[in-house]
């Protein structure tokens, strides 16, 4: 499918203003993604290994709030204010009700269109929401746009849907998603997944995103995850 065929932005926004309960789980995470509940812990144990002290976090696309609330659990983002962003304003909600007086701010948009002050954040995180960006032009923006809200010293944390670089290798990884989205729900459940993802999503490869972070400034990147077309990731300004 072209990116003309896409999704438009408020399809998506709509899609997701329904589904909020799905992305309330603390303890499994979002579970049409594989190993979910075990990223969510490692994304979030290593921003708060690797940068001290957090004082303000950014949660991009920030869903019903699981990786802030579970960045708060450790000692380094115990008394952290979160910047919420996410294109649905009943996610943003949630997750305002459930972070309490540590959500300092929210912003209903699309990452594409915030506009932050340079500096402003400890930490950046994006769960399963830059595959929605369409061209390499508009990674290369939010990738700046990190580095440039980030104080020195900074890092952003990254889980999320990716292609592979061989269409082999490529074509394994996402027939093992399939099964694992069977075993989960049928192939009904698998089928619905993959048409939304079809219809709505523009993965690239985890190569493509750490060499990005290179480009834009990041001096050091490192890998947490990867498994079928998933991979948790981070990098540090």
């Amino acid at each position: 499918m072209s990116t003309a065929e896409k999704s438009t932005v408020a399809e998506i926004r709509a899609r997701f203003d329904a589904d909020v309960e799905r992305f309330s789980n603390l303890e499994t995470g979002q579970v049409a993604t594989m190993d979910a509940a075990l990223c969510l812990d490692l994304v979030t144990s290593a921003a708060a290994a690797a940068t001290t002290p957090i004082r303000r976090v950014l949660d991009v696309g920030c869903g019903a709030g699981n990786y802030s609330l579970k960045l708060r659990e450790h000692g380094a983002a115990a008394n952290a204010k979160f910047t919420l962003v996410d294109l649905s304003e009943p996610m943003l909600v949630r997750a305002k009700e459930r972070l309490g007086p540590s959500a300092e701010a929210t912003h209903q948009c699309d990452v594409r269109e915030l506009v932050l002050a340079d500096g402003s954040f400890d930490v950046i995180l994006a769960a399963a929401v830059l595959h929605h960006l369409r061209t390499p032009d508009e990674w290369l923006r939010v990738f700046t746009s990190f580095h440039r809200w980030l104080r020195p010293g900074g890092s952003f944390w990254v889980f999320d849907l990716v292609v592979h670089e061989d269409a082999r290798v490529n074509e394994l990884m996402w027939q093992r998603y399939r099964e694992y989205l069977v075993g989960n729900g049928g192939d009904a459940y698998a089928e619905k997944v993959f048409a939304y993802i079809e219809r709505e999503d523009t993965p690239t490869s985890l190569t493509f995103q750490l060499n990005l972070a290179a480009k834009c400034g990041f001096t050091r990147t490192d890998v947490l995850h990867k498994n079928g077309p998933f991979a948790a990731y981070g990098a540090i300004k």
